[in-house]
């Protein structure tokens, strides 16, 4: 498995995991619905992101990877944002942000990718990486915990007011 930036070769993938998450997961598909209808331009802004052009408001500098399997099937996403300089990020979104596709959960998949993940922070100069789950999603709070997340406190989120564990981990 590795982790590979997301670009135009992966339409069907994609495809399958929009459907994953439409079917199975319909709350978190939203993010991906952009995707779905307008895969060209939804590209074209993950890698605009990263370079920090046409930034939403609020929205920092931010590399997106695909986990993809031997089999070429992509198993889930992850966001590395390059900093965390504005209230919503450094209290409840963190640096790292990440989901498996539904039908690839409870297989170490988030643990593998977030693994994976942390040396890309580490190449971004991140030396230290903040993470958040919701309290009760324990095993999003495993995978954090899987590699090496500090646990710091719980905080009510702002923006989705709802309690946060909040965690740290060394880029190292």
């Amino acid at each position: 498995m590795k982790l590979v930036v997301p670009s135009l070769e992966y339409a069907t993938q994609f495809a399958s995991l929009c459907d994953d998450f439409l079917k199975n997961d319909p709350q978190n598909a939203e993010y991906y619905l952009q995707g779905h209808a307008h895969y060209t331009q939804y590209i074209q802004g993950l890698l605009d992101e990263e370079k920090g052009i046409n930034l939403q408001e609020g929205y920092v500098p931010c590399s997106h990877f695909w986990l993809i399997n031997s089999d070429s099937v992509l198993l889930g996403a992850i966001r590395i944002r390059h900093h965390i300089d504005n209230e919503f990020l450094s209290l409840e979104g963190g640096h790292i942000g990440y989901d498996i596709a539904p039908s690839y959960r409870g297989r170490g998949n988030g643990k593998l990718m977030l693994k994976l993940a942390l040396s890309k922070a580490k190449k971004l100069g991140i030396k230290k990486v903040l993470l958040t789950a919701d309290e009760d999603n324990l095993a999003s709070r495993k995978v954090i915990e899987a590699n090496g997340g500090a646990f710091e406190k719980i905080v009510m989120g702002k923006v989705f007011p709802n309690p946060l564990a909040r965690y740290w981990i060394s880029c190292q």
